[in-house]
């Protein structure tokens, strides 16, 4: 049909300027190819026309995993640590990542996306590491695991809040990034004073 309705407008407008018939059909089959394959990539790529930068979906599944670490490497800590500043981040952390994992939990459940239940190995062997060290050591080496992690964790909300395509997912990131840069702020605070 849009073939058809094409070759009418291309022949109409041959008649207007001149043109042969044969080069009428050309014009119309280039036209129609042109139509056809932007049709093919508006469906393969997505708005923008640029590849995604990451996948909401697995964004939602990495911080709840992570979120889970947090809270338990907080509660070893809130009962390991020596400083009063690491037990009170450590605590901050049980706090924080409690609730807004709670809250992931929730949206994930209502959006069909399954988060993952427990640690994964590389977790429960950084927590069995840290759970043998005791005093300085245990405080440097939990507030470096606690840097690195919200400087990770800041990345990819930041990504998710500037680049998510669903709506519900990105407004929670939006919501949790002050927090998880406040965190980082802290952690890295923290670090600094143990040197």
């Amino acid at each position: 049909m849009r073939r058809g309705f094409l070759v009418v407008i291309v022949a109409l407008a041959g008649l207007v300027c001149g043109c042969s018939t044969a080069e009428n059909e050309n014009v119309a089959t280039a036209n129609t190819n042109a139509l056809t394959n932007t049709n093919t990539v508006a469906q393969s790529t997505p708005a923008r026309g640029v590849a995604p930068k990451h996948d909401d979906n697995e964004f939602v599944r990495d911080v709840s995993l992570d979120g889970m670490a947090e809270v338990e490497l907080g509660r070893l800590a809130t009962q390991k640590a020596k400083s009063p500043d690491v037990k009170s981040f450590a605590q901050r952390m049980v706090v924080d990542h409690s609730k807004a994992g709670a809250e992931l939990k929730q949206l994930a459940s209502n959006m069909g996306i399954a988060v993952p239940a427990s640690l994964n190995e590389e977790q429960k062997a950084e927590h069995d590491r840290l759970a043998k060290l005791s005093g300085d050591e245990f405080d440097h080496e939990y507030m470096s695991v606690m840097t690195a992690g919200h400087h990770k964790a800041v990345n990819a909300f930041q990504d998710e809040s500037e680049n998510g395509s669903v709506p519900e997912i990105k407004q929670w990131a939006v919501k949790v990034l002050p927090t998880i840069k406040e965190h980082q702020a802290m952690a890295t605070e923290i670090a600094a004073k143990l040197k």
